[in-house]
């Protein structure tokens, strides 16, 4: 009985606080806050223009990102902990409390070290894997299960020489010429390292889609709406490459 009515009294608090929002709203957008969790591999280049543009127009609203795993995602936002969260779709066991807006198809690349043998290729193939040493994510890592299901599609698994948890220390390994590794292609071109090249990677499907996933029955205030918005002009100036401030 404490159980339920724990869970009753957590609902009317929640139901209160979505109250009070929409009141706030018809000042405009000019006070509240926005809390936000991404995933690391997104965080670098998506979330930097986005928040960017926003603050030029809305410099009055809070905004908190944090990089957290998608399992820390979904469970903050059935919290309430979160108003929404960008994670890599379709979400394993997401339910039907939590909704999804697709933003764009993501790209594997290659990262090369500069003066590496295979720095002049236009392309690679994955079984170059197979000859040259390689240093990759851990395969608890979304990107590292992709990899090593289209690597056993073509009949091997990757042997990397290292893994390593974050991308910022792997490409550090990779431009002192350590070894090669895959990562996501518009995070390789945001980056503009001139220790590494980044190369396609030919015939694969080595793709995933980023999405929004947000709480169905939370109120979604303005300030959450113009932010979703605004990443899907993000989004689609990835797509297009032109990536740069929305003057």
């Amino acid at each position: 009985s404490g159980k339920l009515l724990l869970k009753s009294t957590l609902n009317i608090f929640h139901e209160l606080e979505q109250a009070q929002i929409a009141i706030k709203e018809l000042k405009g957008l000019q006070t509240g806050s926005i809390s936000i969790g991404t995933l690391l591999t997104v965080e670098n280049y998506l979330i930097p223009p986005t928040l960017l543009n926003f603050h030029r127009q809305y410099p009055a609203i809070k905004i908190t990102v944090l990089g957290l795993r998608t399992g820390n995602i979904w469970q903050s936002l059935l919290e309430n902990k979160l108003d929404i969260g960008i994670v890599f779709l379709p979400m394993k066991d997401q339910g039907d409390e939590l909704e999804t807006i697709p933003l764009y198809m993501e790209e594997m690349s290659f990262a090369v070290p500069k003066g590496h043998l295979l720095e002049d290729q236009k392309g690679l193939t994955l079984e170059v894997l197979k000859t040259t040493p390689s240093i990759l994510l851990p395969e608890n890592y979304y990107v590292r299960q992709l990899i090593n299901k289209s690597c056993n599609d073509l009949g091997f698994f990757p042997q990397p020489i290292f893994e390593i948890t974050t991308m910022e220390s792997l490409i550090n390994m990779v431009g002192k010429g350590v070894g090669i590794t895959i990562l996501p292609k518009p995070y390789l071109e945001n980056l503009n390292n001139n220790k590494i090249r980044v190369i396609s990677i030919l015939n694969s499907n080595l793709t995933r889609e980023v999405g929004i996933v947000y709480r169905k029955d939370k109120y979604m205030g303005a300030a959450t709406r113009v932010f979703i918005e605004q990443l899907k002009v993000t989004a689609a100036n990835l797509k297009y490459g032109t990536d740069k401030d929305n003057d």
